[in-house]
């Protein structure tokens, strides 16, 4: 099955996440599909917390891929994120 999840990069105790399309065989941080984005839990300002391209994540949901479920959760969040400042402007 392809999901989609998170890869871990970084140095130690400064994580740094890329959100990849994988088949769920593979390893962790191994071979991969598609990068969709990153995700950086440390980031001092909010605005580059999180990237995601959302046109690439409907289309892999579309094709059956799972998102696992922190990456769910970031992705509810950043579709919520991305609509507010469309909503006020």
């Amino acid at each position: 099955m392809v999901s989609i999840r998170l890869s871990r990069g970084g140095a130690k105790k400064r994580p740094f996440y890329h959100i990849v399309v994988t088949d769920q065989r593979n390893r962790r941080d191994g071979r991969y599909i598609e990068r969709l984005g990153y995700f950086n839990p440390i980031a001092a300002d909010g605005k580059d917390q999180i990237r995601v391209d959302l046109p690439r994540v409907d289309y892999w949901i579309s094709q059956g891929a799972q998102a696992s479920d922190r990456v769910s959760g970031l992705l509810k969040g950043y579709r919520k994120q991305a609509a507010t400042p469309a909503a006020e402007a």
